[in-house]
């Protein structure tokens, strides 16, 4: 199968598409990722797995802050972590996350 069938009948919405395509070594357009690249994809993936939790709800609240930031509005997203019993955006999330927007 040539990297342009591959890259049209994988699935290229989600984070699982992203995972997918870097196990495989093909980028979502169907080119091949550079060695380098993934080397170094590997070896920082591999230093954050033996990486000490903290506890499931601080990562949930990260992932949410991260990439809820990316699809909603500051104070809609504030205003939802706090209705879920997490801790509202600090001002170094806010500067960081909103503060070019």
């Amino acid at each position: 199968m040539s990297a342009e069938t591959q890259a049209s009948s994988q699935n290229t919405t989600g984070a699982d598409a992203v995972d997918a395509a870097i196990a495989k070594g093909i980028d979502l357009d169907g080119t091949p990722i550079p060695t380098e690249k993934l080397e170094l994809y590997n070896k920082v993936m591999a230093l954050e797995a033996n990486r000490q939790r903290s506890g499931v709800s601080n990562t949930m609240r990260s992932r949410i802050v991260r990439i809820g930031s990316k699809h909603i509005a500051k104070d809609e997203l504030n205003q939802m972590l706090t209705d879920a019993g997490f801790a509202p955006l600090k001002e170094k999330e806010i500067a960081f996350f909103y503060g070019n927007k």
